[in-house]
């Protein structure tokens, strides 16, 4: 087996979990398992999927997990208006401090303290539903979020001192739609933020697969960090199916059923060059 392999794992909504869950899911029927990586680092929707590969809960269960309505999670579904205006607030923001990371999480975290939400207990009892296991496994899981009020980013790992429900769900609050999760005595809000994988935090591995359901402007810089400090990287983003798939509100409970399939359908077309990365 190889070693020092990370599995990065990326936002991208209720469709991202379920994409994200796919293309495990058809590298795995193509021979290839991803799930025995030495890291595994997710954001967003990708803490989610990353919490439940590094659960050892088996693959086949997972699947099960996002298409069977009798053991799917119990979300809480936003309406697209309100999903359409994060798109576009966040647009302007990226367009009004370009070049000032941390200006932007400042403005952005500052959106999400003041955003009208559901409760965090609310949101919190969701992304219970979502893990089936709720401790932080022995293996290396590290996830994601940001600081709501000083912009800084968080790496959250099983040495943190933070409960897995609370971590992910700290990852996974979307601004401006779900509420700020308290740790600490401080707010924070969704990894994504920072980037939609954060692959960079990946630095040091000697190979690196980023599923990335919703890649950003900034990966691209980031696989090339990685490269430059030696490391093989292959990325697999969305296909035009998955695309389609994940429809205009990936928050929507909807898409998990198309996403799942068109990951697993498209994870096949990807295995060869999966594998060469992973297994050689």
């Amino acid at each position: 087996m190889a070693i020092e392999r990370a599995l990065v794992l990326g936002g991208g909504g209720v469709a991202g979990i379920a994409w994200a869950t796919g293309i495990v899911a058809g590298l795995a029927d193509s021979g290839v398992d991803v799930t025995g990586a030495d890291l595994l680092l997710g954001t967003s929707a990708g803490s989610n999927v990353a919490a439940q590969v590094g659960s050892g809960v088996p693959v086949a269960e997972l699947v099960r997990r996002q298409v069977d309505p009798a053991v799917q999670s119990r979300e809480i579904v936003p309406s697209l208006d309100k999903v359409a205006a994060l798109w576009e607030t966040y647009a302007a923001i990226l367009e009004e401090t370009q070049g000032d990371p941390e200006a932007r999480q400042r403005r952005i975290g500052a959106l999400a303290l003041t955003a009208e939400t559901v409760s965090e207990p609310e949101r919190r009892a969701v992304i219970e539903s979502r893990l089936p296991v709720h401790e932080w496994p022995e293996r290396d899981l590290r996830i994601t979020t940001v600081n709501a009020e000083t912009g800084v980013a968080r790496v959250l790992d099983r040495n943190s001192g933070i409960g897995l429900v609370d971590a992910v769900a700290a990852s996974s609050a979307v601004p401006m739609v779900w509420p700020c999760v308290t740790l600490d005595d401080a707010r924070y809000t969704d990894g994504g933020v920072r980037t939609s994988t954060n692959a960079d935090l990946a630095a040091g591995y000697a190979r690196v697969l980023v599923i990335a359901p919703m890649p950003d402007e900034d990966l691209e810089t980031q696989v090339a960090g990685l490269v430059a400090g030696g490391a093989r990287v292959e990325v697999i983003v969305p296909d035009e199916a998955s695309i389609t798939a994940f429809g205009a509100n990936p928050l929507d409970t909807a898409t998990r059923v198309p996403a799942l399939e068109a990951g697993r359908a498209q994870a096949k077309s990807d295995a060869a060059r999966i594998a060469r990365l992973w297994q050689e």
